[in-house]
């Protein structure tokens, strides 16, 4: 198994990504956007403060059989009005959920936390409906991972966060790949800072190729630099996977729960009562259904590539002025 050629979610048949940010405020937003139709999609949440948008209808017993777009944003809230801007873009090009004569852009969303990371907070209008309008129309097979999109304003308990992704071919010609925002209560990096937790699913270098952390056993956590810079309620940490392989709303369920595992892999902790984690699970439905050897093992994989997407964050973060936490390649002298 290898990445797919470009390593990110839009090896992924179907699937463009759209980034759009304002430094100043130092947040974002990310647009997930189905190419030529709309994709099943569903979800699962396993942290204890999410914040979501028309995620009911991602549901396997819901009407709605796909969507048009999902957005990943910063702003907490605030940041669930740049589902809006992408639904009117969406609109304008005459895509949506027919009902006789109207049509409805299916555009579910979540987001996280970044109103505390000494960007400029001081909007008169919210800015978050323009974001998603930019983030949709610059929706392209090439897009920035690091300071980017959603993860322009992100952090780890340690570290400056960011905008990641990941993929992997399996032998059967079936793409799985993840793309997430990175905005943890917990840390990308092990206790002596200077190793991820997902080194052991690192391909190659896209990570740095640091490789595993030689100290052996339990290690007690490091002090939050995060908690001490902000506020230990301001996390959260989303994403999405993403297959070719044709898949129902509930198989889509069952990849978004087992993605899941890697946070766990790659978060230490994850999922606390803090962190809104959530996964959207997409099958663009460019392939046949998985066979009886691929089905059972897709979301390993999915967990896999979410886990090396979580690292690859971290690495590509930049630094900007005033930002709260350091990137983790400036700490490691990279």
């Amino acid at each position: 198994m290898t990445p797919g050629p470009r390593n990110q979610i839009t090896d992924v048949a179907g699937i463009k990504v759209g980034n759009a940010q304002d430094e100043a405020l130092k947040s974002g937003t990310t647009v997930i956007l189905a190419e030529d139709g709309p994709m099943t999609t569903s979800y699962a949440v396993m942290g204890g403060a999410p914040g979501t948008r028309d995620t009911d209808l991602l549901e396997p017993d819901k009407t709605v059989p796909g969507v048009d777009a999902l957005v990943l944003s910063g702003g907490s809230a605030f940041g669930l009005a740049a589902a809006q801007g992408v639904m009117d873009v969406l609109a304008q090009q005459g895509r949506g959920f027919q009902i006789h004569s109207a049509r409805v852009p299916i555009v579910p969303a979540a987001i996280l936390f970044d109103l505390l990371n000494n960007g400029d907070k001081t909007w008169q209008a919210n800015p978050y409906p323009a974001l998603g309008r930019q983030a949709v129309l610059n929706a392209d097979r090439e897009f920035k991972i690091g300071t980017a999109g959603a993860g322009t304003g992100a952090t780890d308990a340690q570290h400056k966060g960011g905008l990641g992704s990941a993929s992997l071919v399996l032998p059967d010609g079936t793409t799985i790949a993840a793309l997430v925002a990175v905005n943890a209560l917990g840390s990308a990096t092990t206790p002596s800072g200077k190793h991820f937790w997902a080194a052991p699913f690192e391909i190659g270098n896209e990570f740095g190729g640091l490789g595993p952390d030689p100290q052996h056993g339990l290690q007690p956590l490091l002090p939050s630099r995060k908690a001490a810079a902000m506020a230990q309620h301001g996390n959260t940490t989303i994403g999405c996977v993403a297959t070719d392989a044709k898949l129902d709303k509930a198989a889509c369920k069952r990849l978004a729960t087992a993605a899941h595992d890697g946070f766990a892999r790659a978060l230490v902790p994850a999922h606390s009562p803090y962190d809104g984690d959530l996964i959207f699970a997409c099958s663009t439905a460019r392939r046949d259904p998985p066979s009886d050897e691929v089905l059972p093992i897709l979301g390993h994989f999915a967990a896999v590539c979410m886990a090396r997407a979580i690292a690859r964050a971290i690495w590509e973060a930049t630094p900007q002025e005033n930002d709260a936490l350091p990137t983790f390649r400036s700490v490691i002298g990279r």
